[in-house]
């Protein structure tokens, strides 16, 4: 029976680790951080990337590479994708509507290029209109008598 008198620590806890209270405590004085310096001050954190004054990593490496800022990111279809669908006019409106290209996020409003993909047996008749095609894409779609047209 539990009374007010045989109260105890639920079993597997232990006390906390009390710093800075006192040489009794075994954590009293520098509670753990040593003597002086950035990191015994309150606040005095470094951040990770500092080497302690040497010349950093990221500036004892040479710079590598560029970024293209005139890239053109694509919504890229394949025409494989197109052989199970039963339209056959395509626009980037009906595209996005039908969940084959992006149409939220970041892509959303890049232009969409129709790629021929790994397919060579494409057979359907389709009349598509999109921001840029494959030469190979566009030859599929011409020799099945469909149109491609750029928009």
């Amino acid at each position: 029976m539990l009374t007010l008198s045989n109260l105890g620590r639920p079993a597997g806890r232990k006390n906390k680790k009390r710093l800075g209270k006192g040489h009794g405590s075994g954590w009293g004085t520098q509670a753990g951080r040593g003597h002086k310096g950035k990191k015994a001050r309150s606040g005095g954190n470094v951040p990770a990337y500092f080497e302690g004054g040497q010349m950093p990593i990221y500036r004892r490496l040479p710079k590598r590479g560029f970024k293209n800022i005139f890239r053109v990111d694509y919504r890229i279809l394949n025409l494989d994708r197109l052989q199970e669908i039963e339209e056959t006019e395509f626009d980037i409106a009906k595209l996005e509507l039908l969940g084959l290209i992006p149409s939220k996020g970041q892509k959303a409003k890049a232009p969409v290029k129709i790629l021929a993909g790994t397919t060579e047996e494409f057979t359907k008749v389709v009349n598509i209109k999109a921001n840029a095609f494959s030469k190979q894409a566009v030859a599929i779609i011409e020799k099945n008598g469909g149109k491609a047209e750029v928009v």
